[in-house]
Formats: structure tokens, C-alpha cells, sequence
């Protein structure tokens, strides 16, 4: 199962990485056309924020699955080894039902929102929208296989 959790990661972080360098470049062709043509595009700067929100909650699993959020452990490491497991599970616990909720509310959002057009874009307000619930689903999936149990590389960075 760890082979499927890597290989999902490496999929997410490659497109969460493709799209930040889309993100840039158009920046900079933002930047560039203000200041040797006058003006921008009025859709660049909808589309940027667009696609780093877009990469920002792709990236959310593979950031969990590896660790790579900021979280406070202190009362694990103090507490006995059986009591830091029962804690472990409950954080699990409830970190997969926040994160199934927060899939199911983005979902409904972007799906209401549709009735609404952007204004630089001129689209649905769903397309972008399902960002939201795309990256939360996949943050539940990566919670679900990871477990409830830190994995080696998480518990070697504790002190």
C-alpha cells in the first residue's frame, strides 16, 4: 500500500509543481505586457489566483502523507506509548471526518456557485471552484491510507 501512497504523491506533487510554474510564467507575462505594452490581460490575474489556490489544495495530501504539515506533538511525546497511540487513532479520527466534511461543503459550494460566471474568465464558477473539493478528497484519501499510526519518517523528525 505504501508503493500506491508514493506513487500518488509523486503524481500530486508533479502537478501541484506543474501548475505553480504555469502560475509563474504567467506572472511574469503579466509584468512583461504591463510594462512594454501598457496593460495586461484582464483575465491574468483571475487565472493566477486560480491556479495557486488550484495547486495549493492539490498539494494538501502529499504534504500529509509525508509529514509536512505543522502540528504540534507535545502531549504525544509525554504521554505513555498505549495512551500516545489512543491519541494517535482519535487525531486520525477526527482529522478524517473534518476533511470528509470539508470534501463534502467545497463540493456543494462549487456546484451552487455555478451559477455565476467569473468576471476576467468569463466561466462557470464551479471550474475553479472544484479545486476545493478535489484537494480535500484527495487529503482524505491520503489520510485514509496513511493510517492512523505516524510513519517512520514522521517519528524520525521528533525530537
Amino acid at each position: 500500500m505504501s508503493s500506491f501512497i508514493e506513487r500518488l504523491r509523486a503524481v500530486v506533487l508533479n502537478l501541484g509543481a506543474a501548475l505553480l510554474l504555469l502560475d509563474l510564467l504567467l506572472l511574469i507575462y503579466g509584468v512583461v505586457a504591463r510594462y512594454l505594452i501598457g496593460s495586461s490581460p484582464i483575465w491574468m490575474d483571475e487565472m493566477a489566483r486560480y491556479l495557486i489556490i488550484g495547486s495549493v489544495m492539490l498539494l494538501l495530501g502529499a504534504l500529509w502523507s509525508e509529514g509536512g504539515h505543522m502540528r504540534i506533538n507535545l502531549l504525544e511525546q509525554r504521554l505513555p506509548a498505549r495512551l500516545a497511540r489512543w491519541l494517535q487513532l482519535y487525531q486520525w479520527l477526527a482529522a478524517c471526518a473534518f476533511f470528509t466534511f470539508a470534501t463534502w461543503v467545497s463540493l456543494r459550494y462549487a456546484l451552487e456557485a455555478g451559477r455565476f460566471r467569473s468576471l476576467g474568465l468569463g466561466i462557470s464558477r464551479t471550474w475553479p471552484l472544484l479545486a476545493l473539493p478535489l484537494g480535500f478528497g484527495l487529503l482524505v484519501l491520503m489520510v485514509l491510507l496513511r493510517g492512523p499510526w505516524p510513519n517512520s519518517q514522521q517519528a524520525e523528525v521528533q525530537p
